[in-house]
């Protein structure tokens, strides 16, 4: 009887163990993407790390100018790290991102946000440089601050022959 109960604690570890391997491969895939910053403006450079991409890769999108290369962490385990910059022409919204490592791929949908450009209007930022205007109220101002001085000097120098 307790060679039966023994026997069968030794088979249920071996079982559990076997099970167990193929989930140990698995991990030598690319996983968790992360993209920092997640929200980003057109021209911006992003920042890709990659777990389970030990030696290094290549990210893609849509967005991006290239596609990014990953190069392995010194240090960090199965860790690569690159860097993407977004296109000038990019249009708002989410975007995916596809990691290549080692022959195995991985997406993940929804990755990072591309922002549009302030619609500023007309105020200052529509020229650069004085615009006729700004350079009439400058003169008005310069203007009624000499005559403004002139008049205070002339009434006290009036004041001292009192």
């Amino acid at each position: 009887m307790r060679n039966t109960r023994a026997l069968a604690v030794a088979g249920a570890a071996v079982a559990a163990l076997g099970l167990s391997a193929p989930a140990a491969v698995a991990w030598d895939t690319p996983r968790n993407i992360v993209a920092l910053p997640s929200v980003i403006a057109r021209g911006g450079q992003l920042t890709i790390t990659v777990d389970g991409c030990r030696h290094g890769g290549t990210a893609t999108s849509n967005a991006f100018t290239m596609p990014a290369k990953l190069s392995p962490i010194p240090g960090a385990r199965e860790t690569a790290r690159g860097t993407a910059t977004i296109r000038n022409n990019a249009r708002p919204g989410p975007y995916d991102i596809t990691v290549t490592c080692d022959g195995k791929s991985l997406t993940k949908p929804h990755a990072f946000t591309v922002i549009g450009g302030v619609r500023g209007g007309i105020g200052g930022s529509s020229t650069t440089g004085a615009t006729p205007t700004d350079i009439a109220i400058g003169g008005g101002l310069v203007t009624a601050a000499v005559v403004g001085g002139g008049v205070f000097w002339m009434r006290r120098r009036a004041e001292r022959r009192v």
